[in-house]
């Protein structure tokens, strides 16, 4: 039995019924992360020892008779931006280069808890800014499917990890799309759930009020099984809800007769690629196959999106990366700081500390943000964007009083080549079309594969669902997978 191969459920059972060790697996997961991780640079850090001795302990509770976790044995890669007291927590970032948090981040220490074994934190697009993982100061992320293309970001070494079968799952993190957008491009399934569903202690903030933790897998069921342990409420994160957590995974037997998918024309305009409308429009007639019915909706703000995105989400960057001074935290400059450029040495010294550690995109950003806030300027864009924000989730509300799913593309093209992008900021924004106002919406969204190019690049299908609708999102989800073979398809390398 070769354990990767197994999907997340199966592969927790396997070892709670003792057809394989949890060290097993775990081994599995080292052995093909050493063989295609140089190729890929999904892993910015493994620790192999601390792994296999996670695996050894829960090999040890079964012989020992004791209850083991409802996630025990199960190999997980966790992106870079959530707390580890054991590892590393760089954010793919200079500022953060060697810093090692003194705690776990919520979803982290449930995680443990379940007895999953944690194998290493994933790349990721600095401080999580990015849609392509091209931003990481220690290199880009590969596609699994293509070498010479990009994941999506800013959570691409989750996806890319699981698309790979480095592991089972993952735990990434979505602003405005970081998980749906890599998995659609990587050929996997990712979940965004409602903003407050999962803590976000332990989370390093990009944008407190957008982001938000959540799995990765090869399947909607799988996602089901991990959500069910990371969410629930924190009492030490405010914007944690207090709602009971369901089994997501025994709800998924409901049919979906009388379900009613929204259909957003305007989705499918200048701009989408063919082979992925195609694609799309195909998920719709599967859906439907399976009982459910499809009506056109509008959303008639949606067109502001990424700009009402642009305006907040780096007004908060800017708030929450103030911190990272060379100070209080984050990369000092060694620097003589003497200059007569500078008010003093202690400005020089931010300055210096703050140019060097930060990459370009993240400068951008909180120039962006900087500028929004600034005396004059804040009515005219961060205040008028939280009105447009407050539209967009208007709309949402509406039309979940017509239907009871969105559905539609992930991204208007296949992952693009590496490099493509790179020099067109506006371009690289415009990637997140489809996916920024879920959560500027707080609604919960999920990503999974609805078909192939004819070069084989995987083609993502979105559903988006009303606040705390994970069951229903998941449903539908699993049942299209249930009716098609796209999820099971694995990269040639892997």
């Amino acid at each position: 039995m070769q354990p990767l191969e197994l999907s997340a459920i199966d592969l927790v059972a396997a070892v709670a019924n003792g057809d394989l060790t949890a060290v097993e697996c775990t081994q599995a997961a080292l052995d093909r992360i050493a063989a295609l991780d140089p190729g890929t640079n999904a892993f910015l850090h493994v620790d192999q020892a601390s792994a296999l001795a996670a695996a050894e302990a829960v090999d040890a509770k079964r012989a020992a008779g004791k209850p083991l976790g409802p996630l025990a044995g199960l190999p997980v890669g966790v992106k870079d931006a959530l707390c580890t007291r054991d590892m590393p927590t760089t954010c793919a970032s200079k500022m953060l280069e060697g810093y090692q948090p003194p705690y776990d981040a919520d979803t982290v220490a449930r995680l443990r808890a379940a007895d999953a074994v944690i194998i290493g934190k994933t790349n990721m697009d600095e401080f999580a800014m990015g849609a392509s993982n091209e931003n990481s100061a220690f290199g880009p992320v590969r596609n699994p499917w293509d070498a010479t293309r990009a994941t999506g970001g800013s959570s691409g070494g989750s996806a890319a990890c699981v698309a790979a079968s480095m592991s089972t799952v993952s735990i990434g993190s979505d602003t405005g799309g970081s998980i749906r957008q890599p998995a659609g491009l990587c050929g996997v399934t990712g979940l965004k759930p409602t903003y407050g569903r999962v803590s976000r202690r332990g989370l390093v903030a990009f944008a407190s009020s957008l982001d938000q933790i959540g799995p990765m897998a090869h399947s909607a069921a799988d996602c089901g099984l991990v959500l069910e342990t990371i969410a629930g409420h924190d009492p030490l994160d405010s914007t944690s809800l207090d709602e009971m957590v369901p089994s997501y995974t025994q709800m998924l037997e409901e049919p979906l007769a009388g379900i009613r998918i929204g259909r957003v024309p305007a989705h499918f305009g200048e701009g989408l690629d063919p082979e992925v409308a195609a694609a799309v429009e195909e998920g719709f007639r599967v859906l439907e196959a399976a009982g459910a019915t499809i009506h056109d909706i509008d959303l008639p703000h949606a067109k502001y999106g990424v700009a009402t995105y642009y305006l907040i989400a780096p007004s908060e960057a800017s708030s929450n990366l103030a911190r990272y001074d060379g100070v209080h935290y984050g990369h000092r400059t060694s620097e003589p700081c003497r200059s007569d450029a500078f008010d003093s040495p202690l400005v020089e010294m931010y300055c210096r500390s703050r140019a060097e550690g930060f990459g370009p995109e993240v400068k951008r950003r909180i120039m962006l943000g900087t500028y929004a806030l600034s005396a004059g300027y804040y009515d005219a864009y961060y205040k008028r964007a939280l009105q447009v924000r407050r539209l967009i989730r208007q709309d949402y509300l509406d039309a979940f009083a017509k239907v009871d799913l969105i559905g539609g593309p992930v991204s208007a093209t296949p992952a693009f080549p590496l490099g493509e992008k790179t020099d067109d900021p506006l371009a690289m924004y415009l990637l997140d079309l489809y996916t920024v106002t879920t959560n500027l919406a707080g609604v919960c969204g999920i990503s999974f594969p609805c078909g192939f190019t004819g070069s084989g690049l995987p083609i993502g299908y979105q559903l988006q669902a009303p606040a705390l609708a994970e069951p229903l999102l998941l449903r539908a989800a699993d049942r299209f997978q249930r009716l098609t073979e796209w999820h099971r398809r694995r990269p040639p390398s892997a």
